[in-house]
Formats: C-alpha cells, structure tokens, sequence
C-alpha cells in the first residue's frame, strides 16, 4: 500500500483545470480529499493517468508534480 497526496507546494493551476482536479475527486471521493491510500498496482496507474493531463510539469523543482507518492511505514495505522 502506498499513499497519492497532493502536493500543495505545485500551484498547478493548468493541471486541475485540464482534467487533474476532476481525475483526483475520482480518485479521493469519501477520503479526506487531501490523500488516499491505494495499492501500488492502481495508484502508479493513477499517477500514470495524472501524468498525462497538461500541466503536469509546470511546478518547481522541490515539488515538481500536483500529486507524489508516498511510501507508507509498515507500522503505520491506516
């Protein structure tokens, strides 16, 4: 299991009006809209789909993508 959060530090505003926000709200809808947690197999395939919207790209270079994932601790409570 990993966890796709969004990276408020990437104000990608081309990218949530292109698709991203919409692609997102799929994927979040009834967890805390901030991040959600997946199995590896489906969120590198929702990473995938949010790579293909424009605007992917335009962030800085310390955050560089609307949406990262993060790796979660085994000991860690979901």
């Amino acid at each position: 299991m990993v966890r796709i959060a969004i990276d408020f530090e990437c104000p990608s505003e081309r990218w949530l009006g292109a698709g991203g926000r919409d692609l997102w709200d799929s994927v979040a809808e009834g967890f805390d809209n901030a991040s959600v947690v997946l199995d590896r197999a489906l969120a590198e395939s929702v990473l995938a789909q949010a790579a293909s919207i424009p605007g992917w790209d335009d962030g800085p270079e310390y955050a560089p993508h609307p949406l990262r994932l993060e790796e979660i601790d085994e000991d860690e409570e979901l």
